[in-house]
């Protein structure tokens, strides 16, 4: 308890101590999914992990991997040199031999553990969808609220216009948004088959 409690090994066993506190905070269910949007083929964080596992999980396994390594360096250190290395020393040794152990851990956890995953999407893409007025009426320049779903079934909420002069669109009405110009959506009533001006 004495080796565990020493000054010089304080930051090994917090990073223990958080680990095993995300882990609980992760099985009472009281966090939430992290949306993160990586390139996961980037070299680095691919073979740090991410992408592999929830972000949360591989946070927990860096945790964990750096006191394990801090605090088996400092047992060894111990019994060879007769004392604790200061930890201006052990703790970048155990952050940085910590980076590729976890990037193992996840390599071996992976098949085991849910990948992340995200719904958020581009507002791009959210032309060429259906929506409906749910607020206000939509004239050239008077701009009226619309509620349209993504294809993960998630409504958005967006101001759109005519994209014909002359034209208006009323509360209640179902549109289809043709192109994005700016914060602003250009639509169209859904039964007109024109297409948009380019």
């Amino acid at each position: 308890m004495a080796f565990l409690l020493a000054p010089e090994n304080i930051v090994f066993l917090s990073a223990i101590l958080l680990m095993l506190l995300i882990g609980g905070v992760q099985a009472l269910g009281l966090a939430g999914d992290v949306d993160l949007d990586l390139d996961s083929d980037a070299d680095l964080l691919g073979w740090l992990g991410f992408g592999r596992l929830p972000l949360l999980a591989l946070i927990a396994i860096f945790l964990a991997m750096v006191g394990m390594i801090g605090l088996t360096g400092q047992r060894v250190a111990l019994d060879f040199v007769g004392t604790l290395l200061t930890p201006w020393i052990a703790v970048p040794g155990a952050l940085l031999a910590a980076l590729p152990a976890t990037g193992l851990a996840a390599r071996l956890l992976a098949p085991l553990l849910p990948r992340d995953h995200t719904t958020a999407v581009s507002l791009d893409m959210l032309v060429g969808s259906p929506a409906k007025i749910v607020t206000g009426r939509a004239s050239t320049g008077s701009p009226a609220r619309a509620r349209v779903e993504d294809h993960h079934g998630q409504a958005h909420y967006v101001m759109v216009e005519p994209d014909n002069d002359g034209q208006s669109l009323t509360e209640g009405e179902t549109i289809l948004l043709v192109r994005r110009d700016g914060p602003l959506f250009r639509a169209i009533s859904h039964g007109d088959h024109y297409l948009p001006r380019l």
